[in-house]
């Protein structure tokens, strides 16, 4: 498929829409399953941690860089990023004005180097230029790779150094999770990470993504922000009831295992092939092959969807989730190879 936004939602969250519908209960966020979610998550990131559901990763990563960055600040991320990429101007909207800014770097992963000339020259300028105040990063990137705690670190130590926070766009959190083998505390908190956007939508949920703060100073007067922006459901419940059965017994690692699985079964097929290369490494639920135009055009005809990515020339993305099938694989694997 071409994203993991076009599978459905899982069953057992389904499952737990339909009992959450259940009688009356306090709204906006007020109701017992949403006041159990910050211990839910303090007990993954082993950490107290403090919670705020919304519905959208836009909603959740531009609210979090509002309350990270002023509207004459700047976030520092890789160039590819989704926040620069694919989210309008939310982050300038909801910061307002403060400007994004996108840095080269390896796989998705934003050089430390080219962060630092950007907030020396910044500095030069000195109030005629912007000040950058926040670092973000993707986990998993948008090429498809996974930074593992030390890369973490390592940009939790150059934040410090810098007097910058952290962000982590987390989207596909859980697929990082998984690919790296880390836990949730080593990819986050215990690395650095200031503020998470964890994501459950592209992973079995309808519209669900968590905010989740791990340094208080950014997280003050966040509800303020996030009902002023539209983002507080009054039917809070059918948020936090997503999440509920999205974290018991441990559904969002074995969707994302599921995913990441089947990702690898696809890169591995594709690599055996004459004339398909895949400069990036699979390390979650993308691939990003480059083509011959004889197989692309066999595949399209044959019914599969995946996006042109025109960051390679005859590059392709595709994407796997908790609803690929194996036999899927197999048969896009099988007309691929009908086309060599």
């Amino acid at each position: 498929m071409g994203s993991d936004n076009q599978a459905g939602a899982h069953p057992k969250i389904l499952e737990a829409l339909a009992l959450a519908s259940n009688g009356l209960v306090s709204a906006y966020g007020e109701d017992s399953l949403s006041e159990t979610l910050n211990a839910r998550f303090s007990d993954i990131f082993e950490t107290d941690c403090e919670v705020f559901l919304v519905a959208t990763g836009t909603a959740a990563n531009s609210l979090i860089l509002s309350a990270m960055c002023p509207p004459w600040g700047a976030v520092l991320c890789h160039e590819g990023a989704h926040i620069i990429n694919d989210e309008n101007t939310a982050p300038e909207f909801f910061t307002g004005g403060a400007r994004q800014i996108g840095v080269p770097g390896e796989l998705g992963k934003p050089c430390h180097d080219a962060i630092r000339a950007q907030v020396e020259l910044a500095q030069l300028h000195g109030v005629h230029n912007v000040k950058p105040t926040a670092i973000s990063l993707t986990n998993a990137t948008e090429q498809g790779t996974v930074l593992k705690p030390a890369e973490v670190a390592a940009f939790g130590e150059l934040a410090k150094e810098l007097n910058l926070g952290l962000h982590m766009d987390g989207a596909r959190f859980s697929n990082a999770v998984v690919g790296s083998g880390a836990s949730p505390a080593d990819l986050t908190w215990r690395s650095g990470v200031d503020v998470l956007t964890f994501g459950a939508t592209k992973n079995g949920a309808i519209a669900a993504e968590a905010v989740v703060f791990f340094n208080d100073r950014f997280s003050e007067d966040f509800a303020y922000r996030r009902k002023r922006a539209g983002h507080l459901w009054s039917k809070h419940r059918f948020l936090a009831a997503q999440f509920d059965a999205f974290l018991a017994d441990d559904l969002w690692l074995d969707n994302a295992r599921h995913a990441n699985a089947l990702a690898a079964r696809l890169a591995n097929g594709l690599a055996q092939l004459p004339g398909v290369s895949l400069p990036w490494p699979t390390e979650a639920n993308e691939v990003f092959p480059v083509l011959p135009e004889a197989m692309d055009q066999a595949l399209e005809a044959a019914g599969f969807v995946y996006y042109p990515w025109p960051m390679v020339p005859r590059m392709k993305r595709f994407v796997t989730s908790f609803v690929t099938a194996p036999e899927d694989i197999d048969r896009l694997l099988a007309v691929a190879k009908s086309a060599v």
